[in-house]
């Protein structure tokens, strides 16, 4: 995967991501507690849909912070290096996931 390649694919992604997190907007939105017209167990089951609304928003932003990394390792010319030892990522992780900031050997 050649750099351009990977910013189209990034820039791609980050696009979206923007659209899911206004899609999922009101389901993060506070729960409101009227119990004469919601039930106590029509409450909880809003409770967890809203907890697990915010969960999928925390781990959209961590992948937004991964792919604006990636960008800003691409414009550096440093994209497709490990940042921890500095050896050449394998293209094909780097095909899977263009984000990747480590080669497998200091991921795992």
């Amino acid at each position: 995967m050649t750099e351009d390649e990977a910013r189209t694919v990034l820039l791609a992604r980050k696009a979206e991501l923007a659209e899911e997190d206004s899609m999922s907007a009101e389901a993060r939105a506070p729960v409101t507690l009227q119990q004469d017209s919601v039930g106590r167990l029509s409450r909880m089951d809003a409770m967890q849909g809203q907890a697990m609304a915010l969960a999928a928003e925390r781990r959209r932003e961590s992948e937004r912070q991964r792919i604006l990394g990636a960008l800003a390792r691409i414009d550096e010319g440093e994209w497709g290096y490990c940042l921890t030892c500095g050896e050449g990522i394998a293209a094909a992780r780097l095909g899977n996931d263009p984000s990747v900031a480590k080669c497998v050997g200091c991921a795992g």
